[in-house]
């Protein structure tokens, strides 16, 4: 037996999705700094803000993130961007996450984060 569920795809752009919603689960496309000029920790401050509106926006929250994928373009920077993440998380309701380091699309970007987050 063959069963169909609705993809909703959000935040159209021409090579990519911004969330795809499948299966009560909501998949972030990497969210970037809307300000490129800021250090590593400010970047992932803005990073963590934007999460925090889009799972909003789906009538979810941070507790409900399942997985985390963070990439910095310089790995000696997790400090950095570990206070950001302290700050933020919930420790009750802490992800999977998987840090690495990695070039990313925008030389002045230091950081990228993509999110798995169970919807209520």
């Amino acid at each position: 037996m063959s069963s169909t569920s609705t993809i909703a795809r959000h935040l159209e752009e021409d090579r990519l999705c911004g969330v795809v919603v499948h299966n009560g689960l909501a998949y972030l496309a990497g969210q970037v700094a809307d300000d490129a000029t800021l250090d590593t920790e400010g970047q992932t401050i803005d990073i963590l803000r934007q999460i925090d509106s889009l799972l909003a926006s789906l009538g979810t929250d941070k507790t409900r993130l399942l997985s985390v994928q963070i990439f910095l373009t310089d790995i000696s920077e997790i400090g950095a961007m570990n206070r950001a993440w302290d700050a933020w998380l919930d420790p009750d309701h802490k992800p999977a996450r998987a840090t690495v380091e990695a070039r990313l699309a925008d030389p002045d970007w230091r950081v990228e984060i993509t999110a798995i987050a169970a919807l209520r």
